[in-house]
């Protein structure tokens, strides 16, 4: 999904994305970027992302997609945590 594509989404249910916050300026995952700067994992490349994403359906669904890509996302994220984060919220800057 592409982030302009948004207002497809159903407003009334929520949708799960995977997110990560750089954890220091010029990080390897994102170069350029600065320390706390949030991004999105696109779950087809495990790459950052703000623009380019898939949604899941609930948490849950989420969180297993991170463990099942743990090893990956740790070899193509070093430093960073990934967590299962609502995306309205991501938008919003909340999360």
């Amino acid at each position: 999904m592409h982030r302009r594509d948004v207002d497809r989404l159903d407003p009334a249910r929520d949708y799960w994305v995977p997110a990560v916050v750089s954890p220091r300026r010029d990080w390897a995952a994102a170069p350029g970027c600065r320390r706390g700067a949030r991004y999105l994992v696109d779950s087809r490349t495990r790459a950052v992302t703000r623009d380019e994403f898939e949604t899941f359906d609930c948490e849950l669904s989420c969180r297993r997609w991170i463990r099942q890509n743990q090893a990956a996302l740790a070899r193509d994220l070093p430093g960073a945590e990934v967590r299962a984060v609502p995306l309205g919220r991501w938008l919003l800057g909340l999360e």
